[in-house]
């Protein structure tokens, strides 16, 4: 197989397994650890490196979702609460090995736009799902409760203007996952000669 099978063969088959799809088995650290590694090797604009990964491992993955689903509870006004995402915020990784916050860290280079620091910190988050799919390991990026809520920063001690990108979820699973697109490719591409 050549190497670009290899890659095409993973990008193609790489897909989001929602956590209450994974199996609770833990992922040994160290494949944890290839995975962030990869996500260094993201492309980058003047090596400002704006990816930060706070990584929930063990008994502190149900914590995190618990203290997710607590400002979802304190934050959103009573007459949009609902009970079942506040019980799904919290049981969100049960069956997940780790949880990585995804986060874009503004650097000391204000020359560079955010568009560009967001792009970068989201091609190591592209990384990781790869290096997954490479691994077997289920993978889920979420960017839904209070992901994107100013008390989330609060709560993972970040800057003003630090970003998170959402939540990544990782295990394993039973389930086989196909996947498919609703268009062509051709029909997002403009040629001019």
């Amino acid at each position: 197989m050549s190497e670009f099978s290899v890659i095409q063969n993973i990008i193609q088959t790489r897909r989001t397994i929602k956590p209450f799809l994974m199996n609770g088995q833990q992922i040994p650290e160290e494949k944890v650890m290839d995975l962030l590694q990869l996500a260094h090797w993201a492309p980058t604009h003047g090596l400002t490196t704006p990816w930060r990964f706070i990584l929930f491992a063990e008994g502190k993955v149900q914590e995190f979702c618990h203290q997710h689903a607590a400002l979802y509870q304190q934050h959103i006004a009573p007459e949009k609460f609902m009970l079942e995402k506040h019980e799904k915020l919290k049981t969100m990784g049960d069956q997940a090995s780790h949880v990585v916050v995804a986060v874009m860290e503004r650097g000391n280079l204000p020359s560079i736009p955010v568009l560009e620091e967001i792009a970068a910190a989201s091609c190591a988050v592209q990384n990781i799902l790869l290096g997954a799919t490479a691994l077997g390991i289920a993978s889920y990026w979420g960017s839904g409760g209070m992901a994107y809520h100013p008390a989330m920063k609060q709560l993972l001690n970040l800057k003003e203007e630090d970003l998170v990108l959402g939540i990544i979820y990782l295990g394993y699973t039973d389930k086989k996952i196909s996947g498919r697109r609703n268009n062509q490719i051709e029909d997002k591409i403009t040629i001019i000669k």
